[in-house]
C-alpha cells in the first residue's frame, strides 16, 4: 500500500478521469462486456430458423454454438497477452472491429460452412476485446468505490445479457429474420471501437518477451480437433477414419501445448496456476458450470422451439425466471451471504444446478413448461447466481497477485472451452441415444427428446461432481498459503 501510493509517476493514470469521461469509458467498456455476452446466447433462439434455412444437420448444429467457444475460449489467454504487450486500447479496437467485420459476414451467410466460419471469426474478436476491456476498466476506474460501482456494473450487464440475449433473438427472429441476430452487433461494435479511440486511455503495453504464438495454436487446433472428432463419432463411429485421424490430432496438438507450457519462459498458462489448489478447484468448477449452462441452453431452446412449438419470443421469454433467479442470488452472495465460507456457497450452488438440471430429465412429448421447464430453470438459475460470485473471487484472489489476470482469464477460458467440450460430448451421447432408440422402434418425437434427458443428465452429475471439488479445494488450508 505504502509503494503503491509513492510512486509518483503511475498516480495520475490510476486517478478517476474527468466525470463526463468516466461514464462514457464505463458505457463502452460494459457495453462492449453486454455484447460478448449477448452473443453466447442470442443465436441459440435462432437455431431452428437456421437450421430450416440452411439445411443444418440436427447433429451439427451445435457448430453455430461451439465455433464461437472455442475461438473464443480458446484464444482468450493470448488475447490478454497481446493486450499487455501491444496496448489495451489498440487491441479493444482491433476485436470491437473484427467483431463487427464477423459479424456482417454472418448475417450473410448462405450456406452453413459460411456462418460457422463467421462465428469463428466473432469468437477472435471477443477474445481480442474482452481482455482488453476488463484491463482498461481497472486502469481507468482507481481502487475505491468509484471501481467498485464499475465493477458492479460490469457483473450486472453479465448477468442481464444472458436473458437480454435470449430475448432479443427471439424479436429478431421473428420480427425480421435469423441474420438480424448477427447484424445487431454491427453498429454497437463500431460505435464501441469510435468511442473507445476518444475516452479510453491508450494503455500501452510495457510486457517483454516472446508472444507465445505456438502455445496458442496448438491449443486452440488441438481443441477444435476435439471436438470435431466427438462430433464426427456420431456419424461416422469411433472407429472411423475421420474420428481416430480427428482424436490422434487433438492428442498430438495438446500434448505439444502442455510440452511448450513447461518450457516457454512466459507460457500462456502458468504451471505455478496448476498447483495452486484453489485456483485449479475454482477453474474445474467454472468448466463444469459452462458444460451444464450451455447444455441447458442449447437443448432446451430447441426443445421449446420444436415440442412445444414456442415462437422465437417466446423461447426467449422460457428464459427469463432463469436470469432473475441467478440475478437474485447473485445479489445474495455478494451481500448477505457474503461472510460464509466459499467453498459452502459454492458446493451448495453446485447441488441446485445439479437439481434443476436433473428435473429437466423429465422432457418428452407430452411435458409442458410450468411443471417440467419452469421448476428445472428456476433452480439452476438461483444455483448459478450463488456460487459465481465467491468462484469467481476464488479463481482470482487464489491466484498470487501478479497472476490476477492470467488467473482472470484463465477461469473465464475454462468456461467457454468447457461449454464447447462439453456441447460437443453431451450432443454426441444425446444423438447416439436418440438412434438406438429409434432403430429398437421408439417414435421420432419420444427418441428424441430421451436423448435430451440423457444430455441433462450427465450435465447434471457433472454439477453434483462439482459440488464435491468444491467442498474439498476451496476449503480453507490449515496453512496460510496453500500453492500445492
Amino acid at each position: 500500500m505504502t509503494n503503491e501510493a509513492s510512486a509518483a509517476p503511475p498516480q495520475p493514470h490510476r486517478t478517476a478521469p474527468a466525470r463526463k469521461h468516466g461514464r462514457w469509458a464505463l458505457a463502452v467498456l460494459a457495453g462492449s462486456q453486454l455484447l460478448i455476452v449477448i452473443d453466447a446466447t442470442i443465436v441459440n433462439v435462432a437455431l431452428s430458423a437456421i437450421r430450416d434455412d440452411l439445411g443444418f444437420p440436427l447433429q451439427d448444429l451445435q457448430w453455430v454454438i461451439t465455433a464461437y467457444t472455442l475461438a473464443f475460449g480458446g484464444l482468450l489467454l493470448l488475447g490478454g497477452r497481446l493486450a499487455d504487450r501491444f496496448g489495451r486500447r489498440r487491441m479493444f479496437v482491433t476485436g470491437a472491429l473484427t467483431f463487427a467485420g464477423a459479424s456482417l459476414l454472418g448475417g450473410w451467410a448462405d450456406t452453413a460452412a459460411l456462418l460457422v466460419a463467421a462465428r469463428s471469426v466473432q469468437g477472435i474478436g471477443a477474445a481480442l476485446m474482452a481482455p482488453a476491456a476488463l484491463a482498461l476498466l481497472l486502469m481507468v476506474f482507481p481502487v475505491g468505490r468509484a471501481r467498485a460501482v464499475a465493477l458492479g456494473v460490469w457483473a450486472g450487464v453479465t448477468a442481464g445479457g444472458t436473458a437480454l440475449g435470449l430475448i432479443l433473438g427471439g424479436l429478431l427472429t421473428q420480427m425480421l429474420s435469423w441474420p438480424w441476430v448477427f447484424w445487431i452487433n454491427v453498429p454497437v461494435a463500431i460505435a464501441a471501437a469510435g468511442l473507445a479511440i476518444v475516452v479510453l486511455p491508450t494503455g500501452e503495453g510495457g510486457r517483454v518477451g516472446r508472444i507465445d504464438m505456438a502455445g496458442a495454436l496448438t491449443a486452440t487446433g488441438g481443441l477444435m480437433a476435439l471436438v470435431y472428432g466427438l462430433v464426427r463419432t456420431t456419424d461416422a463411429g469411433w472407429a472411423s477414419t475421420d474420428t481416430l485421424v480427428a482424436l490422434g490430432a487433438a492428442l498430438l496438438l495438446l500434448t505439444a501445448f502442455g510440452l511448450l507450457q513447461a518450457r516457454h519462459d512466459d507460457p500462456l498458462v502458468p504451471l505455478r496456476l496448476l498447483r495452486n489448489r484453489t485456483v485449479l478447484g475454482a477453474d474445474v468448477v467454472g468448466l463444469i458450470f459452462g458444460v451444464a449452462i450451455y447444455a441447458l441452453f442449447y437443448f432446451l431452446s430447441i426443445f421449446l422451439a420444436t415440442v412445444l412449438g414456442y415462437s422465437p419470443v417466446k423461447v426467449g421469454l422460457a428464459f427469463l425466471p432463469m436470469t432473475v433467479a441467478l440475478a437474485i442470488a447473485a445479489r445474495l452472495a455478494g451481500g448477505p451471504f457474503a461472510s460464509a465460507r466459499a467453498h459452502k456457497l459454492v458446493a451448495v450452488g453446485s447441488l441446485l444446478v445439479a437439481a434443476g438440471v436433473g428435473l429437466l430429465m423429465r422432457i418428452g412429448p407430452d411435458a409442458g413448461y410450468l411443471g417440467t421447464v419452469l421448476p428445472g430453470v428456476v433452480l439452476a438459475g438461483l444455483g448459478l447466481g450463488l456460487a459465481f460470485v465467491p468462484l469467481t473471487t476464488a479463481a482470482v484472489s487464489g491466484a498470487d497477485p501478479d497472476d490476477g489476470g492470467v488467473a482472470s482469464a484463465l477461469f473465464n477460458a475454462g468456461q467457454q472451452l468447457g461449454g464447447a467440450i462439453g456441447l460437443a460430448v453431451l450432443t454426441t451421447a444425446s444423438a447416439t441415444r436418440t438412434t438406438h432408440l429409434a432403430a429398437d422402434g421408439e417414435a421420432t418425437p419420444a427418441a428424441i427428446t430421451a436423448g435430451w434427458s440423457l444430455g441433462f443428465g450427465i450435465a447434471a452429475g457433472l454439477a453434483l461432481a462439482g459440488a464435491v471439488i468444491a467442498a474439498v479445494t476451496l476449503r480453507p488450508s490449515a496453512s496460510p498459503t496453500d500453492h500445492r
